[in-house]
């Protein structure tokens, strides 16, 4: 398949993730477009993505960043075949805790699950998450149930 993996990241958490992502991409034999949103880039959107993978952290009491909502704006049309992950932090509330990852899950209609990381993928278990999430992804991509 051809992805799209789009991700902001403010302190590195979210690319973290991202990088960790895009390994999975590739090494399950997966072409993978992988950039950090931007306001002066200029993204790869006349081209043809099988699945876009997008990722974020969450600011502003559960906000999307500015950065991100600025590149999906750019998208034109709200995407099918769309898989969200990012970071957060528990401690400012669980009302609050990823809450870009919901709301752009919620703005795209996905249907594919959520990942969210508590700050960066430190533990084993993030790790193992992250790589089940991917193969999550894929699977329902490819119509494998």
């Amino acid at each position: 398949m051809r992805i799209l993996l789009a991700y902001d990241s403010l302190s590195g958490n979210t690319k973290m993730v991202a990088d960790e992502i895009e390994e999975i991409l590739i090494s399950e034999g997966h072409e993978v477009v992988s950039f950090r949103v931007s306001p002066l880039a200029e993204y790869p959107l006349d081209e043809d993505f099988d699945l876009y993978v997008l990722g974020a952290w969450t600011v502003d009491y559960g906000r999307t960043p500015p950065d991100m909502k600025d590149f999906i704006a750019e998208l034109a049309v709200k995407l099918k075949n769309v898989a969200i992950f990012g970071t957060g932090e528990t401690q400012w509330g669980m009302d609050f805790y990823c809450g870009a990852v919901d709301r752009m899950a919620k703005y795209f209609g996905t249907s594919y699950p959520t990942l969210k990381i508590e700050q960066m993928p430190h533990t084993e278990q993030d790790v193992a998450d992250i790589d089940n999430w991917v193969k999550k992804i894929l699977a329902l991509r490819s119509g494998i149930k």
